[in-house]
């Protein structure tokens, strides 16, 4: 009988142990209900993108409209200096075309190589590239959003963001990329 007590004593000690671990297990906050946010209403005057903190800010006006989370080029960490070298250019620019049949689902241009960036690759020998856009995933691939850098060089947004900033911007709109 006392043999059967121990044992017993023995196995809700165990459940209690293992019970206070369950407890203890730190679990993640119950998620916050997404609000939605108001449409995107244009025309967007400037759009800056962060290179190091992956991120977009779009402007209407002097108001902030949006911020969105970006891809860049495959080798991201410098700017741009020749055909191929996957990174993102850095500087001033402007949106100079819209491809609503990109292979992208949307993109932007923005008018890279400049003058500068031709004198220097001239410079060097070598091409400076070209194509440079704000587009969607490739058109190919299942919904979704590819999460590392993986562009030749552009800056690679989800689909449903490129449609709504390709619905507010025009040509002309200011580009600034920095570091």
């Amino acid at each position: 009988m006392l043999r059967r007590l121990a044992g017993l004593f023995s196995g809700l000690t165990l459940l209690v142990f293992l019970a206070a671990i369950w407890v203890s297990i730190p679990r993640p906050p119950p998620p916050v209900p997404a609000v939605p946010l108001a449409p995107l209403v244009g025309p967007v005057s400037r759009i800056l993108v962060e290179k190091s903190a992956r991120r977009m800010t779009v402007f209407v006006g002097d108001q902030v409209a949006r911020i969105y989370r970006v891809r860049l080029g495959f080798a991201p960490e410098a700017p741009k200096t020749r055909q191929g070298d996957g990174r993102t250019p850095e500087g001033q620019f402007r949106i100079d075309r819209r491809n609503a049949a990109s292979a992208y689902h949307l993109s932007l241009g923005i008018n890279y190589p400049r003058p500068q960036d031709r004198a220097q690759a001239a410079a060097l020998g070598v091409s400076p590239g070209g194509d440079i856009f704000l587009h969607g995933q490739p058109n190919q691939l299942p919904a979704g959003t590819l999460g590392y850098d993986w562009t030749a060089g552009c800056i690679a947004l989800s689909n449903a963001e490129i449609e709504e900033l390709f619905a507010a911007t025009p040509i002309g709109a200011a580009v600034e990329i920095r570091p």
